[in-house]
């Protein structure tokens, strides 16, 4: 299967090459164009034919949000990713009501978009036939609803622990990577994982904590 194509929109140069280079990890996508404003995006996205935007909404000459509904009313339907640090309520909505898939807030470590990206992935390739589909693949399509069932657990997570985890999450409510494996009894790394798959299909979410040396990642149940 050829790797995705995305297509990375953001003013801010050196923002826009760290996100290029978070796609650029993620195996199965590639970055085919860089634009600044909403105009020139506009136009990479009719030449390039990307399978894939992450759209900022502070752009200079018209808001993402404008952009994506500028898309959706000439028939594209394009997958956008908002990569923002808008946090209104009625962009969120817009953006949720115009088919954004994801909506990220800035900022953000690379697994938060690797997880969205994976995400992304699974939904787009589920229907790629064309013909019927089943229930599988609209599961696929439709995953955070689907993701509430143990056998949505990714290779290598074992249910039981899953509920140990994301029941210790809703417990506490707010946990680390660290308070929470101490509290279920294994590995911080293990539990990340758990964690980082609850964030992806949005059973949980995750923001970054400032302190005195690197962020810590917070996540709360939803």
């Amino acid at each position: 299967m050829t790797d995705l194509s995305v297509l990375v929109v953001d003013d801010d140069f050196m923002v826009a090459s760290i996100h290029t280079r978070f796609v650029e990890r993620t195996p199965g996508f590639r970055v085919v164009g860089v634009a600044a404003t909403a105009g020139a995006a506009k136009q990479e996205i009719e030449r390039l034919r990307p399978d894939l935007v992450l759209l900022d909404v502070h752009l200079p000459d018209m808001t993402g949000i404008e952009l994506l509904r500028t898309l959706r009313a000439e028939g594209n339907d394009i997958g956008v990713v908002m990569v923002t640090a808008a946090r209104e309520a009625d962009t969120v909505r817009a953006a949720s009501a115009n088919g954004a898939a994801h909506y990220l807030v800035k900022p953000f470590e690379y697994d938060d978009l690797r997880v969205r990206l994976d995400a992304f992935a699974t939904a787009h390739t589920a229907l790629r036939t064309g013909g019927a589909a089943d229930q599988g693949d609209i599961d696929a399509v439709f995953a955070p609803l689907a993701a509430q069932g143990r056998s949505a657990l990714p290779k290598g997570l074992s249910p039981e622990t899953a509920d140990a985890v994301l029941g210790s999450l809703r417990a506490a409510g707010d946990l680390s990577a660290s308070e929470c494996a101490e509290a279920v009894g294994i590995s911080r790394v293990s539990v990340r994982r758990y964690l980082e798959h609850f964030v992806s299909t949005g059973q949980a979410s995750v923001r970054l904590r400032y302190g005195t040396g690197r962020p810590e990642r917070r996540y709360h149940s939803t």
